[in-house]
């Protein structure tokens, strides 16, 4: 082996060669072996083993020295002398063999690495004997990759990575680095500017809006097994659903991830639902997007601490018998030049063509689902929340975006697909993966899509040609419903079909039903001041429309803040206004809430067919009054629960109902009760059927719950 040539020495020298540890590090030549390193500005370099002479190195060109030996060397340290400091004493990570194997980059060149976290990305371990942390990033299009950090002064020269072929990933192993390192890493592109990129597999990133990824490694002992055991064995469909969708800086102020856990447990508990869901904790550059655009889709973010602390957090709900769903955004990303924007110097995350790469209305870019990087990427993202946080569900969030290419486009600004349709083949072809992928290896768990559209098949089965989710959300019911319930009831009779429309599809797919936070932002108001009438006549309403929500088909999502009326639309700038528990009318609603969960939980016959017709009966002979709305759901097991709505402000005296079966029906949930702050109106505990009828008083602007048999 020859000496190198000065110009390879050359960009050694500056970090730019795309192979440096093919002349740094321990090389056999002619006349023996040769040790290479780079000292710019040292005086002098010697090789110090533990039980071999020390080696003396001559200056190459440019900071490059070399040591020449008659043996093969073992393992050394580099001391090199300099004339206005002190000697400096290290480790050579030039000496070292790749950390990543010949599987991994074969798995990454398929596009089927489902752990790619554990290959990509920065890793404390100890490495030939020696403790240090090992670096790769996938940069295909780059000519150089240095690692960047407070370590070096920000200064990759002396840290340049070797590329791994044809996988377009690149490596480095650096000695004596551990877990808190600060880093980046500076891509020089094809038109030979360097570029500063966070590490897109980076599972720890600076609190915004520092923009570095930070060298993590997890130490936290879970204590869910029992959970994640009974979840392995259940059918999220046939099993009670209702969510409390939580916005974690909003909720209260000023709670990190394991500050969190007691308040959101003791809440939740309270309030009877069966599950949390938050808004995005993936890592984001402006809070202001409430998480929905983001930067480091493997780091949760560090606003609220570390991911140990989130782990924390989940662990604790999952001991407490609550479920974590968590909102993902495989959609769309932002611009920022820190992150995956072009990200080695081309498009590479994002599809190339802006037809089909950019969301002009949102400002963001559209992943490239057809090459099986980013595919890859995505889908072992998924499986990174379910593996190393436990998440039981991921709520996919603009499901609709990533089907149509011709979302938000007019024409001429979309090409179609190549049938001459409007769907986007490669986004159908990466949800079936990652839904059949999810469910695979995580039983029990909970995929579920925002979908806005009429898109066939969203739950069905992969195998059947589906998009493969467990549920869907309903907008379409949550748009009709909301539109009737803010109607003044004295013309509700004329829009009945607001609220049975949604009978007609309700079974075509496993729906959840969402009053989002969507649905309290940009000038819409809160749920409470969608309401008509009075104050009194608000909180009826709202107390109705939730009974109504419950009882129907469908599990339920509802908005931090409605439970108890917020008045105000919401801010992700200011916390919730707690203070409105300090009015009877409102802690009366608060009270409701957490009733009517327990009361749903109790009774399986509202959850345990949601999806199933046959378990669904609308009620409405002999009477028939067009703000009344009433239905029957049943279990298994012969148990049936009533619900029957009166939408208008008056009560309805010696209402004559026919029921599903004869007996005594026990009034459940009365909507109207005077510890709700209702009116009082009701049916005194017990309803007795005869030949199938039952006459009924029906609160106003109020919803009972009936169940038979009574127990």
């Amino acid at each position: 082996m020859n000496a190198p040539a000065d110009h390879v020495l050359d960009s050694v020298a500056t970090g730019s060669y795309h192979a440096p540890h093919d002349v740094l590090g321990v090389h056999e030549v002619d006349a023996g072996w040769v040790i290479r390193v780079r000292r710019p500005l040292a005086r002098s370099v010697t090789a110090v083993f533990a039980s071999e002479p020390e080696a003396s190195f001559r200056h190459l060109r440019g900071g490059i020295w070399e040591a020449a030996l008659n043996d093969q060397p073992q393992a050394h340290r580099i001391v090199a002398t300099y004339d206005d400091a002190p000697a400096w004493v290290s480790d050579d990570p030039y000496r070292h063999l790749p950390t990543i194997g010949a599987l991994d980059l074969h798995l990454i060149r398929e596009g089927r690495h489902e752990e790619l976290w554990r290959a990509l990305g920065a890793h404390v371990r100890i490495h030939n004997g020696v403790p240090g942390v090992s670096f790769a990033v996938w940069a295909p299009n780059a000519r150089a990759v240095r690692v960047i950090g407070d370590f070096n002064g920000w200064d990759g020269q002396g840290h340049a990575m070797r590329s791994m072929g044809d996988s377009g990933v690149w490596e480095l192993f650096v000695p004596a680095l551990g877990e808190g390192a600060v880093y980046k890493f500076q891509i020089l592109t094809p038109d030979s500017v360097w570029i500063d990129k966070a590490d897109p597999m980076a599972r720890r990133a600076e609190v915004p809006p520092a923009t570095g990824s930070v060298v993590t490694d997890s130490a936290y002992d879970w204590e869910d097994a029992a959970w994640l055991e009974r979840r392995s064995t259940a059918t999220p469909v046939s099993q009670p659903m209702s969510v409390y969708e939580v916005h974690l800086a909003s909720w209260r102020a000023g709670l990190g991830y394991r500050e969190a856990a007691d308040q959101l447990i003791e809440y939740v508990e309270s309030q009877g639902f069966t599950h949390v869901e938050f808004l995005p904790l993936a890592e984001h550059p402006f809070g202001g997007s409430w998480g929905y655009q983001v930067s480091g889709y493997y780091a949760p973010t560090s606003r609220f601490g570390s991911p140990d602390d989130l782990r924390y957090l989940i662990d604790r709900l999952h001991r407490a018998d609550i479920g974590v769903i968590m909102d993902w955004v495989p959609g769309h990303f932002p611009k920022d030049a820190f992150a995956l924007a072009q990200f080695d110097g081309r498009p590479l995350y994002e599809h190339p063509d802006p037809r089909r790469g950019e969301h002009r209305d949102w400002g963001t870019l559209i992943f490239d689902y057809g090459r099986s990087e980013v595919r890859n990427f995505l889908v072992a993202n998924a499986l990174y929340w379910f593996e190393e946080f436990h998440v039981d569900g991921l709520r996919v969030d603009a499901v609709a975006s990533m089907l149509y290419l011709d979302y938000s486009r007019d024409e001429g600004q979309w090409e179609p697909n190549i049938h001459g349709g409007r769907e986007n083949l490669e986004a159908v072809s990466f949800l079936q993966e990652v839904n059949a992928t999810s469910y695979k290896r995580y039983p029990g768990i909970a995929m579920i899509a925002e979908e806005s559209t009429s898109f066939p098949g969203v739950t069905a089965p992969t195998e059947h040609g589906g998009l493969g989710f467990g549920f869907k959300w309903n907008m379409g019911w949550m748009n009709d419903s909301l539109q009737y319930i803010k109607r003044d009831p004295m013309y509700r009779s004329h829009h009945e079909g607001e609220l049975s429309f949604s009978f007609v599809y309700a079974f075509s797919e496993n729906f959840v039903l969402p009053i989002s936070h969507d649905e309290v932002v940009h000038g819409k108001g809160s749920l409470f001041t969608r309401m008509p009438g009075d104050h009194w006549q608000k909180l009826a309403n709202m107390r109705a429309y939730l009974a109504y929500m419950w009882g129907h088909p469908g599990k339920q999502l509802l908005f931090m803040g409605q439970e108890f009326g917020q008045m105000s639309e919401w801010s992700e700038s200011r916390e919730l206004d707690w203070w409105m528990l300090d009015q009877p009318a409102h802690r009366g609603l608060h009270a409701f809430v957490g009733d009517m969960n327990r009361a749903y939980r109790a009774e399986s016959a509202l959850w345990s067919r949601d999806s199933d017709r046959d378990a669904f009966t609308r009620l409405g002979a002999p009477h028939w009054n067009p703000n009344v709305m009433a239905f029957a759901r049943r279990d298994n097991h012969g148990n049936t629960v009533a619900v029957i709505c009166n939408f208008s402000g008056e009560p309805l005296h010696d209402f004559t109902l026919e029921l599903p079966d004869d007996g005594s029906w026990r009034e459940i949930l009365n909507s109207d009760a005077e510890v709700y702050g209702g009116s009082g109106v009701g049916n005194f505990g017990t309803v007795e059927t005869v030949d199938g009828r039952a006459t009924l008083t029906l609160p106003p602007l109020g919803v009972l719950w009936l169940r038979n048999p009574a127990r």
